[in-house]
């Protein structure tokens, strides 16, 4: 989801060459829009690697010879973490070593922001919020685990080695293309595919309770590109989330309120519950907005709207999804 949108509004906004890379089986959905623009060479490349392969990385940094490096790329699910835990480990911490190493080797000295999670915080007492930067780190998911080491990694090769890395902790943002493994997006595709008459009208949800600060994903990236053009700062790392809080079950309620259909059951399934959840997530944003100037622009209601109509093209479209 952000990677597209990122490239999205680097095109719009700036204009650099831009290069994503890319694993075989990547799934391109998301960037279906771009492809032509790949195949006509238009500002938009594609490079082959993958985190857990270190030449590729050396070859792909070597063949872009990269300006600004956006690090994304992560097995981001928390949830899917606490099944798989050694590959996220090793892929959001070694990978993200196994990067910065590739490009400090290059001798290449571009501006790296690397994206940690707001999830390094995890379960905060009620009185220590909002959240600043400095607050200790009480990760809650194998996932949360690995994303504090993609953050002390980040800030490390700026200390040790005198990269321009700047790690960023994004609170809870979505939007169109979001992954429907996440809360918000299920909840919207699963409204889609009743609607259409897909599946009952049966709404399976996990835990309702979580407290969440909500940013639109067009905001983020906005944010993502003054971080490394306004006044770059080796070593920072910045809080950077929306302006409006309230529970899982909050949005839920908010997306229902957008449908028409009025017998849509709701039911808990302990499958989409988490062993031990990060359930009070509202960030102190100030350090960042006061550097760059960013403030969130797009509303609550309009990301979610377009998160609802995200998935009802998608959904009328005639594809086929699993229900998750």
């Amino acid at each position: 989801m952000v990677g597209s949108h990122l490239a999205d509004h680097l095109l719009e906004h700036t204009d650099w060459d831009l290069h994503g890379l890319l694993r075989w089986n990547d799934d391109l959905a998301n960037v279906d829009h771009l492809l032509s623009r790949i195949n006509e060479r238009d500002r938009v490349a594609v490079v082959y690697g993958d985190l857990n392969d270190q030449p590729s990385l050396h070859k792909a940094v070597a063949t872009v010879r990269p300006d600004y490096v956006f690090h994304l790329a992560a097995q981001s699910y928390p949830k899917t973490s606490f099944d798989a835990p050694l590959e996220t480990l090793q892929t959001n911490i070694l990978g993200t070593a196994g990067l910065l190493e590739a490009i400090r080797t290059s001798g290449l000295v571009p501006v790296i922001h690397v994206c940690a999670s707001s999830e390094v915080f995890g379960r905060v007492p009620r009185h220590l919020l909002p959240i600043h930067e400095d607050r200790p780190f009480h990760p809650a998911s194998p996932y949360a685990i690995s994303k504090v080491g993609t953050d002390l990694v980040g800030r490390f090769y700026a200390e040790a080695y005198g990269l321009c890395v700047m790690t960023t902790r994004m609170f809870t943002h979505t939007g169109p293309r979001r992954g429907d493994v996440f809360a918000e997006s299920t909840f919207a595709k699963q409204i889609a595919l009743i609607e259409e008459g897909r599946i009952p009208p049966v709404l399976r949800t996990g835990n309702l309770e979580s407290m969440r600060t909500w940013a639109d994903v067009r905001d983020a990236v906005r944010a993502y590109r003054l971080l490394v053009t306004v006044n770059p700062v080796p070593g920072a790392y910045y809080n950077i989330g929306g302006s409006f809080s309230c529970t899982v079950g909050d949005v839920l309620r908010h997306l229902l309120s957008l449908s028409a259909r009025d017998d849509i059951e709701v039911v808990t399934d302990p499958e989409r519950l988490r062993p031990i959840d990060a359930d009070l997530q509202i960030p102190d944003t100030t350090k960042f907005r006061d550097h760059t100037g960013w403030v969130p622009e797009i509303p609550f209601e309009r990301t979610m709207q377009d998160l609802l109509d995200y998935w009802r093209d998608r959904v009328r479209s005639g594809r086929n999804f699993l229900v998750r």
